[in-house]
Order: C-alpha cells, then structure tokens, then sequence
C-alpha cells in the first residue's frame, strides 16, 4: 500500500492488520518513561493543514515523533499559498524538498488523490506516501480507522454489530469513511438523519437510513454522533438549532434507552448543548478521549505500514 487516500482502498484484512498493528504499538509504549520508537527515525513526515484541526494534527504529530521520525507542520497562512502559489506547486516543492509523508487536508473534495498524482514518480511508483486527513466532504480514512479501533475494544468485535451514524451525514467526510469501513468489517451501520441532511446516492452506500433515532436506539451496539458543520451550510437545513436539538440530539433521556453494553463515539470537536448533551459527552458509556488516544497508535501504524511496509512491527 503506497497512499491512504480512501478505506475503500482497504479490505477486511488489510484494515484489520492497521488495527492489530495499532495495538501492538499501543503495547510498545506502555511503561516507557520516554515514549520514542526507533522505527522511523530518518523519515521526513509533513502535515499539509489547509483547514483548522486540533485532533487529527497533533495526534499524527505525536505518532511521527513517537517513532523518531522528523515531522514538520506546514499551514496555509504561513506558505506560500496565501501567496498565491498553486496547490500542485506546494507539493512538489515539499517532494523536492525532501518529504517521505505527506499527510494531507483540504476543503476540496479530491485534493489529497490529486496530490498523490502530482508527486508520483511516473513509471517507478516512487514519490512520497500521501494520507488523506480530511478532504472537504469525501473522505477521513484514519479517523473512521480510529473508531473502529475503539468500536473493537469496547465490544470485542465489529462484525455482526449496530452502528448508527447520527447527524449532519450530508457534510460529513466521517460519515461516509465510517460507513464504508465499518461495513467492510462486517457491522450492521445505520444512518440517522433528517432528509435535508443526507447526501445525494445515499441509497449506494451499504447502509439502512432511518429519520427516527428514539426507535434506533434500544438495537444498537454504538452509535456515532456527528457535529452540524454550520461552516458548510449555505441555506436552512433545519428550522433552529433547538428543534435539531430536541429531534436529533443525544439527551440523558436517549442514552438510557442505549443498551448497557453500548458505547457513543464523537470525532469531534463536540457541540455540547446541541448534538450531545454535557451529561452524555462525560458519561462512561461515551469514548471520546479513548478516540483521540487511539488515534495516536492508529496513525502510527499507517505510518509505519506506508513507510516501512506490513512486516516487521513495532519494537
């Protein structure tokens, strides 16, 4: 595997060899005083951020740093694209400059695939490994590789589970990544949504919709609450944030009818008050900082699978 541009590229047994991976490294780790890796020491890694993150930044900066790898942070209002330059001549000036990763977000739809062309080596397969970190409203493969990881430890398995998806579907990258991974993996996924907030072709993804989250509730294993992205919106996709609220919102009241076993998931950054109550985002059930740990490791075996390959492991 040279690029992770979508988890459609993964199968069930590739992506569950990230995950194993990604707890092997979990185990490397544990009871070190200094948590340094030799497994990528001499890399060059660069995270190219043209939208905000705090997540997904910082944790594939901790997993380049756990393995010794040099990791440089390149933004867009410190480059030379507030400049004017061109995207394609972004990323062949940080190839040239010497990048073995480059770790990849953007408002575009497309861009992180577009830059994996640019930066091949024509013939030879060459050119440096590129990781989608969020392409406008397509894909984040690492994030929905993080919540399977999570959906895993706390029920033991994927396969045969209920997952729903609830929310802003339409403008989620992590909807559309989740539900075709976990899908692969063998879960049950269900996308729960008001109509004005499904995507267009929703009925070709390998999912069931439903419009009525008290109904969905008592049959689920884990259910994925998604943030309104208010940034995408340019019309009214719901009356008012209280309504959303009332008809789609995670309330105490919606997470006692949650089996005992299940567990909530957010990718975050979380909208307390409106998709999730503040009782449920710090309820046990819920496993929104176990996420952001795991995705620590999980970056840290794509890292390592892109760079490195599939033999060998964490030391």
């Amino acid at each position: 595997m040279k690029h992770l541009l979508s988890v459609a590229d993964l199968t069930a047994e590739s992506a569950t060899e990230i995950l194993d991976e990604a707890e092997r490294f979990e185990q490397a780790l544990l009871g070190r005083e200094v948590k340094k890796l030799p497994t990528l020491r001499g890399r060059t890694i660069m995270t190219v951020f043209f939208e905000n993150s705090t997540r997904t930044r910082v944790s594939f900066e901790v997993a380049g740093k756990w393995m010794s790898a040099d990791v440089i942070n390149v933004s867009a209002s410190s480059s030379s694209v507030s400049k004017g330059e061109s995207l394609r001549d972004t990323a062949m000036t940080l190839r040239a400059a010497g990048a073995d990763a480059l770790i990849v977000r953007h408002p575009a739809s497309g861009a992180a695939h577009q830059i994996a062309q640019w930066t091949a080596d024509q013939g030879t397969g060459g050119g440096p490994a590129v990781i989608n970190a969020g392409d406008g409203t397509h894909e984040h493969p690492t994030q929905a590789l993080l919540d399977a990881l999570t959906v895993r430890q706390r029920l033991g398995d994927i396969a045969g589970r209920r997952v729903a998806i609830v929310g802003d579907i339409l403008h989620s990258r992590v909807a559309r990544s989740n539900a075709i991974l976990l899908a692969t993996l063998g879960a049950e996924v269900v996308l729960i949504a008001p109509p004005t907030l499904l995507p267009v072709g929703v009925t070709g993804w390998p999912v069931r919709v439903s419009h009525d989250i008290d109904a969905e509730l008592p049959g689920l294993d884990a259910v994925l609450m998604l943030r309104v992205q208010a940034e995408r919106m340019n019309g009214g996709f719901f009356p008012s944030a209280r309504e959303y609220s009332i008809t789609y919102g995670l309330s105490q009241r919606r997470l006692d009818l949650l089996p005992e076993h299940a567990v909530v998931l957010h990718p975050g950054p979380m909208l307390r008050g409106m998709e999730i109550a503040s009782s449920v985002a710090d309820s046990p059930k819920t496993a929104v900082l176990q996420q952001v740990t795991n995705g620590v490791h999980v970056r840290m075996a794509v890292l390592f699978r892109l760079l490195v390959g599939s033999d060998g492991g964490a030391s």
